[in-house]
């Protein structure tokens, strides 16, 4: 009998000022597009009893990462806010973060730990800036990484397809 490896879902920054077209930072139509698949694999993975975790982009009102992005996703507010199509329960994992990446500084590692987690999907935005951050730090933690290429979506084309392969060649994902 093959055991197979513990796995987890983690849905990477479908809030409202990403995802809506008046949101703070919206990343595009792309972004909207890949909803149904998100909600498939959601669905697969409540299905198969594996959990399912949502990172939060939740900033202070003066985080120095408006610099670079402006105001986005303050934390409480509606900006920042799972958007209502992913109905999150209540055997899901919430992750706020303050930045790109998903496991520095938040709870992250300890849920994966506490759930027994040896292989990791993703999905969500941005596929070359949170996607992709998250990525590295789990990769660098040994994690089995599978990226849903029909379940990412970023403002920027080009960026989106470096980031694809840059995740499977130096992070070894798995490009599905």
């Amino acid at each position: 009998m093959v055991i197979m490896p513990r796995k987890a879902l983690i849905v990477v920054d479908m809030l409202n000022d990403f995802i809506r077209e008046d949101g703070a930072l919206y990343c595009g139509k792309r972004a909207q597009e890949i909803i149904p698949f998100i909600k498939e694999k959601i669905y697969e993975f409540r299905r198969e009893k594996s959990p399912i975790i949502f990172l939060q982009d939740s900033h202070d009102p003066d985080d120095p990462e408006f610099e670079l992005f402006g105001k986005h996703c303050v934390t409480g507010s509606e900006g920042a806010k799972i958007i209502e199509e992913l109905e999150v329960k209540n055997e899901d994992y919430i992750v706020p973060k303050k930045t790109y990446d998903g496991y520095y500084n938040s709870d992250l590692g300890k849920i994966l730990k506490e759930n027994q987690i040896e292989e990791v999907h993703l999905v969500g935005v941005c596929t070359s800036i949170c996607v992709m951050e998250t990525s590295s730090s789990l990769a660098k933690r040994g994690y089995k990484l599978v990226i849903y290429k029909n379940g990412v979506a970023d403002f920027d084309p080009e960026a989106h397809d470096f980031a694809l392969k840059h995740m499977e060649k130096i992070y070894g994902a798995e490009i599905a």
